[in-house]
């Protein structure tokens, strides 16, 4: 660098330099060149993560929804982890939001509200069952969002509601199979304890009108609102009339309670069946010796046998994720997620009518097996399966195609 007489550095003048370069813009911006060359220019902070697309939903970690609610939860978990996996979806990764609902419907219609207004989710995914359903799609219809839901009871497709669908049969059809398999054993009557709630008075009603076509006479038939309160003085009623099957639709808080009740009664029905209680796996360490011969419906199993596409998959990794092994309750939300996953593939897109539409016409088989459903959004294409306890054990006991064990009385 040259030098002054001083000795300090001289700089050559730059002004021919920026006369140049100046020549040389304004005639890439005449050429069109310029915006290109701007496209090269490295932006000061460096390369953005696309934003992730928010799901909200919530869970029961309390109350009497807990349990069939963790399952459902851990499900999530699992298919987010897998989804991010994959690169996300529409290549932005997936991010849940989740608050407890304590099982609490007037709490879950708060915090599906916050979801949508405060949170500004993408998505929504299903609480567990009828009642918090019902709740929810209080809010999410209003503003035509999507779900799926872990819920059949009969009245969610009475509403006129556009944007919901539903996993299960709907819950007038739990019961057939159990009626179906006991009427042909020759047994004669039935009584039924229900708790006074949209799934159990569905499933109740379902079971009665089911049972008189078969034949099978009804010998108690009664609702009741506090199951420990009341459940200590149906049951003698009920059994006072010598019914030879014996069904309670409840969650599994009260079957425990009604478990607890025939253990000591002085006489037990030739059989007993319960909605929801028993296809869960820890059913036969609450109930203990008095699982012994339980039915139970079940939308699926976790055994390896089960012939529908990624439910081998998906019992070793809910395992792996949760520790334990899945119930329905698990495979069906999964199910749930797979199918919002196809719709928003599908459609290359969030928009909730486009989804909608896709998911209305489907007809596919998930990990429990088919789906479809009709103008309502009602699931016509999937049925139950009915399962037995056995020796410590579940066993599918029906249908006939994918049975493990035969039934026994």
């Amino acid at each position: 660098m040259p030098k002054d007489s001083g000795g300090r550095k001289t700089y050559p003048d730059s002004r021919p330099l920026k006369k140049t370069l100046r020549l040389i813009l304004r005639r890439m911006a005449s050429w069109g060149l310029l915006a290109g060359l701007l496209l090269f220019i490295p932006q000061s902070g460096g390369s953005q993560e696309a934003p992730a697309i928010r799901i909200g939903a919530t869970v029961s970690l309390s109350g009497k929804f807990m349990e069939p609610a963790l399952m459902g939860r851990d499900a999530m978990k699992l298919w987010e982890s897998q989804v991010n996996q994959r690169g996300g979806l529409l290549g932005r990764p997936v991010k849940l939001i989740l608050y407890d609902d304590r099982s609490n419907p007037e709490l879950a219609r708060e915090l599906y509200r916050q979801l949508i207004q405060k949170d500004k989710v993408d998505l929504i995914f299903t609480p567990y069952g009828s009642d918090l359903s019902l709740a929810a799609l209080e809010v999410t219809e209003p503003h035509k969002f999507v779900l799926l839901v872990s819920a059949s009871g009969d009245s969610i497709w009475q509403r006129g509601y556009r944007h919901v669908f539903g996993i299960h049969a709907p819950a007038r059809r739990y019961l057939i199979s159990f009626l179906d398999v006991i009427a042909r054993q020759g047994l004669e009557s039935v009584g039924i304890l229900y708790e006074d709630s949209p799934f159990n008075t569905a499933a109740a009603q379902g079971a009665a009108d089911w049972a008189k076509r078969l034949g099978l006479k009804i010998g108690y038939f009664q609702a009741y609102r506090q199951g420990k309160a009341e459940l200590p003085r149906m049951l003698p009623e009920c059994l006072v009339a010598r019914p030879d099957a014996l069904i309670l639709c409840s969650y599994p808080e009260d079957s425990y309670i009604l478990i607890g009740l025939l253990k000591q009664a002085r006489r037990r029905p030739k059989v007993i069946c319960q909605t929801v209680a028993p296809a869960l796996p820890s059913f036969v360490e609450k109930a203990g010796d008095m699982a012994e011969g339980v039915f139970g419906p079940s939308h699926w199993e976790p055994d390896t046998r089960i012939p529908f596409p990624g439910s081998k998959e998906f019992i070793e990794s809910f395992k792996a994720l949760a520790g334990r092994p899945p119930s329905y309750h698990a495979s069906s939300i999964y199910a749930a997620c797979q199918i919002i996953e196809k719709a928003v593939s599908h459609n290359r897109s969030l928009d909730q009518e486009k989804l909608r539409g896709y998911i209305l016409s489907l007809d596919t088989v998930t990990i429990i097996g088919r789906f479809r459903v009709d103008s309502t959004g009602m699931q016509v294409g999937h049925n139950p399966m009915l399962i037995q306890w056995q020796q410590g054990k579940k066993e599918i006991v029906y249908p006939t195609s994918m049975q493990t064990a035969p039934p026994r009385f």
